[in-house]
C-alpha cells in the first residue's frame, strides 16, 4: 500500500522551479525575483492518482497518493515515487548546476494481491529494499532566467531479499515558469535492469506455469522501458513560492524488450502503462 499512497510523487517532484517573487509589501507590485535564490521552503501534497496494478499490467486502480519537498540549509530533499532523494553536494559553474547525492526507496511491484486472477496465483514478490546516488546536471536560462534542461543519472541496487540486483535510470527533463503561477515540464527517462530483476518480475517458471497456466518464460535483463511525462502546476493563492496550487501529471510508457513479451504482459497485461494525477499543494 506505501506504493499507493505515494505513486504521483512524480508529480510534485517538478516543484523544482526556481523561486518566484512574492508581493512586495504594502505595493501590490511583484519585483523581479533571484534565480538563484536558495532559501529555505517546504512543500506537501496530496491528490489522487491512476496507476497500473502491477508492472505490465492492463488493470488500473485509483488511489491516493502524497509527497513531500523541502530546502533546508542548502540541502534539497523530496520524493519520487516511493522514493527519498537528498541533494546534498551541489554546486554551479555559470549557468549550470551539478547535484550528487543518496537515494533510498522501496519497490512494491507485485507485493500484495493482484487484480488479474491468472496473475495473482503467481508467488508475491517481496518488497525491495534499493539504495543507491544519483548525479545530475542543469542548464538554466535557455529561455528565460527561471526554466532549467536537467540531466540525471539514478543508480540504485536492492539490498533486501527480492529482486537482489542494479535497476539504471537516465532521464531529462525541461521546466519553466509560464507566469508567476503557472509552471509546466516536460521529461523522458528510460530503465535498464539486471537478468536477477528480469527473472524475478518477469519469468515465470514450471511450478509458475503448473500454478497459473501460464507458458514457461525465461526473460533476460537489458532495456526495460521509457516513460514520457508532462505536468502543470497553478497557483490558486499566492504564487508558486508560497501558498496553495493544484497540479496535473500524465505520462506514458512502453515496456519493451523480453520485459514486454513476458506472458503477465503479452496474454494477461499491456506493454502500454500510464498514469495519470491530480491534486493541491501547499508551499511555505
Amino acid at each position: 500500500m506505501i506504493k499507493r499512497w505515494i505513486i504521483a510523487a512524480a508529480a510534485l517532484a517538478a516543484f523544482a522551479s526556481p523561486a518566484m517573487a512574492q508581493d512586495t509589501a504594502g505595493t501590490g507590485t511583484a519585483p523581479l525575483p533571484d534565480p538563484t535564490d536558495q532559501s529555505d521552503s517546504f512543500m506537501i501534497g496530496l491528490g489522487v492518482g491512476r496507476v497500473a496494478d502491477y508492472e505490465g499490467s492492463d488493470d488500473y486502480r485509483i488511489i491516493p497518493a502524497g509527497a513531500i519537498r523541502a530546502r533546508v540549509n542548502g540541502i534539497n530533499i523530496q520524493t519520487r515515487s516511493t522514493y527519498l532523494y537528498v541533494d546534498v553536494v551541489q554546486s554551479s559553474v555559470g549557468n549550470f548546476n551539478f547535484d550528487l547525492g543518496p537515494i533510498v526507496g522501496l519497490r512494491m511491484n507485485r507485493s500484495s494481491k493482484i487484480k488479474d486472477d491468472v496473475v495473482d496465483l503467481l508467488p508475491r514478490r517481496k518488497k525491495a529494499i534499493e539504495v543507491g546516488g544519483f548525479a545530475g546536471v542543469s542548464l538554466r536560462g535557455l529561455t528565460n532566467p527561471y526554466d532549467a534542461l536537467s540531466f540525471r543519472l539514478d543508480v540504485v541496487k536492492d539490498i533486501g531479499k527480492a529482486h537482489q540486483s542494479t535497476v539504471i535510470t537516465p532521464s531529462v527533463d525541461f521546466g519553466t515558469p509560464i507566469s508567476r503561477k503557472f509552471y509546466v515540464s516536460v521529461g523522458a527517462s528510460a530503465d535498464f535492469v539486471a537478468d536477477d530483476y528480469a527473472d524475478y518480475y518477469f519469468s515465470i517458471t514450471p511450478a509458475d506455469a503448473l500454478a497459473s497456466g501460464l507458458p514457461v518464460y525465461d526473460a533476460d535483463g537489458g532495456f526495460k522501458n521509457w516513460k514520457l511525462s508532462l505536468l502543470a502546476n497553478t497557483a490558486i493563492t499566492g504564487d508558486l513560492t508560497h501558498g496553495l496550487s493544484a497540479f496535473a501529471l500524465a505520462s506514458y510508457g512502453r515496456l519493451k524488450n523480453d520485459f514486454a513479451d513476458s506472458p503477465i504482459v503479452s496474454l494477461r497485461g499491456s506493454p502500454k502503462q500510464s498514469l495519470l494525477a491530480l491534486g493541491l499543494a501547499y508551499t511555505f
